[in-house]
């Protein structure tokens, strides 16, 4: 898969590029990264790529002649993100959607905005990491491009754990997971999990899965369809709980 990313700031990627499962990816050539510095399609004799806004305002804005001439560069844009907090939140179904990509392409955002030529002529889709600010869109380009590489064949060294992580596709969080030693500082590992019970085990980890979002994300419970398998535990649980558990 092939990513291409117009920033102003390349050197960001860098080291996001050179470790861990993104590195793997890379040495596998699973994924291929373009970083393209819209300042180098700067005609402007200084490389400015801003300006002020019409209508006034606070900040500046991308100017459209740098962005437009940086995307026309690129031989095959493939599908166009704009990480924007006016997209769509990036979930794990949108996340496995892009993975079906062959190439896309990521204009980080900087300043106050972009003009909006950009979004309404070049731009496919706006996508949102999270209702909260930053400095600019790089950091939410990382974390697209993150999500993604997961999703391809071959990033992950175990391609099960994928399957088994939080958000997968009956969309609850995880169950707990421990490891070595059994038994530390007086804290121990669920009983269940030392049995060899693998039937036990899957129960008690669907039970967990639907507590911790009971817990901590109810709200998930009303976006997804709980697999048929987990109702009855479910509807033990806010049983035992009270009836108003799942709205806590």
């Amino acid at each position: 898969m092939v990513f291409n990313i117009l920033t102003l700031f390349p050197d960001i990627f860098t080291g996001f590029f050179s470790e861990s499962i993104i590195r793997r990816a890379v040495e596998a050539k699973i994924v291929h990264f373009n970083v393209i510095n819209i300042r180098d399609y700067s005609q402007d004799k200084h490389k400015k790529v801003d300006d002020y806004p019409f209508g006034g305002g606070r900040g500046m804005l991308f100017a459209p002649d740098p962005v437009f001439r940086a995307i026309e560069s690129i031989s095959e844009r493939g599908r166009v993100l704009y990480p924007s907090p006016k997209g769509a939140l990036l979930k794990q179904p949108k996340v496995r959607d892009l993975a079906r990509c062959r190439i896309l392409t990521i204009i980080c955002g900087h300043y106050e905005g972009i003009d909006n030529r950009i979004v309404e002529n070049l731009v496919d889709e706006e996508v949102s990491i999270g209702d909260y600010i930053l400095t600019g869109g790089e950091l939410a380009a990382a974390v697209i491009v993150d999500s993604i590489t997961r999703e391809l064949d071959g990033s992950l060294g175990n391609e099960g754990s994928r399957l088994e992580e939080s958000f997968d596709d009956s969309g609850l969080l995880e169950y707990e997971q421990y490891t070595r030693p059994a038994e530390y500082r007086g804290q121990s590992v669920p009983q269940v999990l030392l049995s060899g019970d693998h039937e036990e085990i899957r129960k008690w980890r669907i039970k967990r899965r639907l507590i911790k979002t009971l817990e901590k994300r109810p709200e998930l419970l009303d976006e997804v369809t709980v697999p048929e398998d987990y109702k009855k535990i479910l509807n033990e649980i806010i049983k035992r709980r009270g009836p108003n558990e799942r709205n806590k």
